[in-house]
């Protein structure tokens, strides 16, 4: 396809390649969008924006290494001019809050996302915030009013967070040391303040919590 006039440059962000790919097609049988890049988790999302520049990000909520939220609020601290729009299964005013609150202008169902995401990717390219038209009002209303209940989350630091997604994935404290450049003791030490903050003392307890929090999911 011959485009004409600029184009709108997307990077898309989900742990399915097929998700990806049927994103792919469906963003680019529009003139004024392009794909210039793919990532399969969050870390590497971060990563591809430095490297990329995308205007907008698709990024799926639920994913290894770091979840989508966790990516977002990199991202905008990074490359505060590239556009985030959440894809999620969640509908609950707690999750959306939250992604807005990480610095997301756009939030769509995945139930929806189809015949809403050209629709989204525009909006929020122009400065507007975007929600599915299924959750849009309760949600804005109760965003605008304040009425959310205090995250748990909250109280973690980036790298406590960061280190919650790990350990819930299941990978031992050398091997998050190896991917964060933080010896052993050190990761035990986060995992420990971490644990106590939210007042969780084992790992099946940590774990359903973080499904829960939509951090990250059953296989």
């Amino acid at each position: 396809m011959v485009r004409e006039g600029p184009v709108i440059r997307l990077l898309l962000v989900d742990d399915f390649p097929v998700v990806r790919e049927g994103l792919r097609v469906l963003l680019e049988a529009q003139q004024d969008l392009e794909v210039v890049g793919q990532a399969g988790s969050g870390l590497e999302a971060f990563r591809q924006v430095l490297k990329l520049h995308p205007d907008v990000v698709i990024m799926d909520i639920s994913m290894p290494e770091m979840n989508g939220i966790e990516a977002t609020m990199q991202i905008h601290d990074a490359a505060p001019s590239t556009h985030v729009v959440i894809m999620s299964m969640h509908s609950t005013t707690e999750h959306i809050f939250r992604a807005l609150q990480a610095g997301a202008t756009g939030y769509l169902l995945k139930d929806s996302i189809g015949a809403e995401v050209v629709k989204a990717v525009r909006a929020v390219h122009a400065g507007r915030r975007y929600l599915s038209e299924s959750i849009a009002g309760a949600a804005i209303d109760d965003y605008i009013s304040g009425r959310h209940h205090a995250n748990p989350l909250e109280s973690l630091s980036s790298r406590e967070r960061q280190i919650l997604q790990l350990v819930v994935e299941g990978k031992v404290s050398s091997e998050i040391g190896t991917m964060l450049f933080l010896s052993p003791k050190t990761v035990d030490t986060y995992r420990s303040r971490m644990m106590h903050k939210l007042g969780i003392r084992d790992i099946p307890a940590l774990v359903k919590f973080a499904i829960k929090q939509g951090m990250t999911q059953l296989d």
